[in-house]
């Protein structure tokens, strides 16, 4: 990350996919940070939303990774309250709305990017798996246990919902 010679990062990157791809490696380089996330898709994902022109979207995504990628403490817990972060902050973005909730937004959401009801009520229900008073983000009882494939799932879902409402928000919605 601190080498100065342009185009050097992202090529070694490559490289180094290209190795551990072949070598069958758990971890992927994905915005300079190497973690145990190896499907294409889901990096792509990631890395496109992270790349969002909306600053703080791409900081909370940014965190919830290194939270998920950090192999001595890794923060699963934290990392999908990052995640979850980071669409509120696109919902407050898209609405302009900056007090309400993601809960409160997905309505807003809806009649601006033509969100289909059953896709809003999939992303509520999630929302609501991290936010209930049992929830990831707002508990911290023994009961709830999130594990790495938990954080990992909310990362790449959040991500995958940034990118498709800055599409239909590119797209005129």
């Amino acid at each position: 990350n601190e080498y100065k010679r342009p185009g050097f990062k992202e090529d070694f990157m490559l490289d180094c996919n290209a190795v551990f791809e072949g070598e069958m490696s758990a971890y992927r380089f994905v915005t300079g940070l190497i973690t145990p996330i190896t499907n294409k898709l889901e990096i792509a994902e990631i890395e496109s939303a992270i790349e969002t022109p909306h600053d703080p979207v791409g900081e909370h995504l940014r965190r919830s990774l290194e939270l998920l990628s950090d192999r001595k403490t890794p923060d699963y817990r934290n990392s999908v309250k990052e995640s979850v972060s980071a669409v509120e902050s696109l919902a407050r973005i898209v609405t302009k709305a900056d007090k309400a909730t993601l809960g409160q937004l997905l309505g807003k959401i809806e009649e601006k990017v033509d969100l289909h009801p059953a896709l809003k009520n999939a992303f509520s229900n999630l929302y609501g798996y991290a936010s209930d008073e049992e929830g990831v983000r707002h508990s911290l009882i023994e009961a709830v246990r999130v594990d790495f494939h938990d954080a990992k799932f909310m990362l790449v879902a959040c991500s995958a919902f940034v990118n498709f409402v800055e599409g239909k928000m590119q797209n005129g919605a």
